[in-house]
């Protein structure tokens, strides 16, 4: 037998054999999956995508998966090539379905994420309880409330109803798609709602001007022990602006200040539009000066609250400070300087910044700027220009701004365009009691007896009757609504009947 000990000990030297250095071990190639999650361009994306045709992997789900992330996510992205990628992909996996679908929820087609899942459906895919969410943020973006219903039932059929994101989903897309009645059905029947899920009530209620009800929610809230966040706290800011809760407001500063949150550009100008709507500008401003980061809300909530509250020459100091800063405004910052233009009577001013719209900034008037116009005019007792531009809107006019002619028509007298003016009302409101009103006082004041009679005539055939004037008063944490018939009060509270208890928080 061969002797393999003394063979080895006499021909191999087995130290100095070890001692010799070793080859460096051959790396091996990252994963292409990987390099897919680490390109930063589309060139780039493109040139691992060849690399997996070639190499076969394009078929591995999981690797084509990624391919179309960054595509369909990266702000890099190209989410026609995304499609593309999607489309020839024999099976794509659940992940992929749900990509696509978010990428065209949050993009400028979210009707493509609806047909998207209405293809999934046929093919016989089961949604997961990823795509809800994502398919109802396209039905919210879309404002249909016939889909989100439609959704709604698959939610329930897959047994997700009780599913946090989706009962999320839902809430949001029935509040803006005018189904306020359906979002809090379904915030009623979620039996463990989160923070998340009150506040998108809350935020429903406001977006929808039901102040009032967003605030007993918030109140409820609060019993219930949940603590605000950020997002809730500028919902309910918004609603005190809009129901004139200026103490309730104030109660929230102080419980920011004693948490210590952080003010930053979104809670901040929701304190200063509630200060603002509220009457307390000298608060606003201070708030507003002390911001470090503004944004084109921000100036428009204080120059709003400026020009509504009569302080004019402010508005407009503030307007050109933000154009002067460069800036840019936008429709709702014309209305407001428009408004104080009108408090002020400045005409040539209001003009001018009216004209720029369109020539300086690119904005195409709306109605309320021809509204703030027509009134500026009609203060000014151009009444035949004002009637002019009334005219030349592109799209009809509606009572609005028709009234804001008839009132300027009573300031200045002028019957003839005043008769114009109520025919033109009256095509919009056949029941309209208040022209005829006007109208007969102008009659009156003019000595033309017999046109009072006929109108007086004419709304005592059609049954018209003036409907009572009515205002909301805050009075130690209660709303009372008076109305006034004749010589009468009416005294109405309104569901907020208990104080805020918020400061139990």
């Amino acid at each position: 037998m061969f002797p393999l000990k003394p063979f080895f000990t006499k021909h191999l030297n087995l130290r100095s054999y070890a001692s010799f250095p070793l080859p460096p071990p051959t790396p091996k190639p990252p994963r292409l999956s990987l390099l897919a999650d680490q390109c930063a361009s589309m060139h780039e994306l493109k040139q691992v995508h060849a690399q997996m045709i070639v190499s076969a992997r394009i078929h591995d789900a999981f690797a084509a998966s990624r391919l179309l992330s960054f595509c369909a996510l990266s702000e890099s992205g190209d989410i026609v090539y995304a499609f593309k990628l999607f489309e020839s992909t024999k099976t794509p996996n659940g992940f992929m379905w749900n990509t696509l679908i978010r990428a065209y929820a949050g993009g400028a087609y979210p009707c493509e994420a609806v047909f998207l899942y209405m293809k999934m459906r046929r093919l016989g895919v089961v949604p997961g309880r990823h795509t809800f969410p994502f398919l109802l943020k396209a039905c919210s973006r879309i404002f249909s409330l016939w889909l989100c219903k439609q959704v709604h039932t698959d939610v329930v059929k897959f047994g997700l109803d009780l599913d946090l994101h989706a009962v999320n989903g839902l809430v949001r897309g029935y509040s803006v798609s005018s189904g306020l009645g359906d979002a809090r059905l379904v915030f009623e029947e979620c039996p463990d709602r989160n923070l998340s899920i009150w506040t998108t009530m809350i935020g429903g209620y406001e977006q929808n001007f039901c102040s009032n009800e967003a605030l007993v929610l918030f109140d409820q809230m609060v019993a219930e022990g949940f603590e605000p966040n950020s997002v809730t706290l500028a919902s309910v800011l918004s609603a005190c602006a809009r129901s004139g809760c200026l103490e309730l407001g104030e109660r929230i500063h102080a419980y920011m200040k004693e948490k210590g949150i952080d003010i930053g550009v979104i809670l901040g100008t929701a304190l200063v539009h509630m200060y603002a709507k509220n009457g307390a500008i000298l608060v606003a401003q201070i708030l507003f000066e002390s911001m470090c980061e503004k944004t084109v809300a921000t100036w428009n909530a204080m120059i709003c609250g400026l020009a509504s509250h009569g302080h004019a020459e402010e508005a407009l100091s503030l307007f050109w400070k933000l154009v002067k800063e460069q800036v840019v405004p936008n429709d709702i910052t014309f209305v407001g300087v428009l408004s104080a233009c009108c408090h002020a009577g400045l005409i040539d001013v209001g003009s001018e910044i009216f004209h720029s719209m369109k020539g300086v900034y690119g904005i195409e008037p709306k109605i309320e700027h021809y509204g703030c116009m027509v009134d500026l005019l009609g203060r000014g007792g151009k009444l035949l220009e004002a009637e002019k531009l009334v005219k030349g809107m592109v799209w009809k006019p509606d009572v609005v701004i028709l009234g804001a002619l008839l009132a300027a028509c009573k300031t200045h007298g002028n019957i003839e365009v005043a008769e114009r003016v109520v025919k033109e009302i009256l095509v919009l409101e056949p029941h309209n009691h208040g022209v005829y009103i006007v109208l007969s006082n102008m009659y009156a004041g003019a000595g033309q007896w017999e046109d009072v009679l006929r109108l007086r005539k004419e709304m005592k055939e059609g049954s018209l009757k003036k409907t009572p004037g009515w205002s909301l008063v805050d009075n130690d944490n209660f709303v009372y609504k008076h109305a006034s018939e004749g010589t009468h009060l009416v005294e109405q509270h309104s569901n907020r009947n208990k104080k805020r208890s918020f400061h139990d928080i």
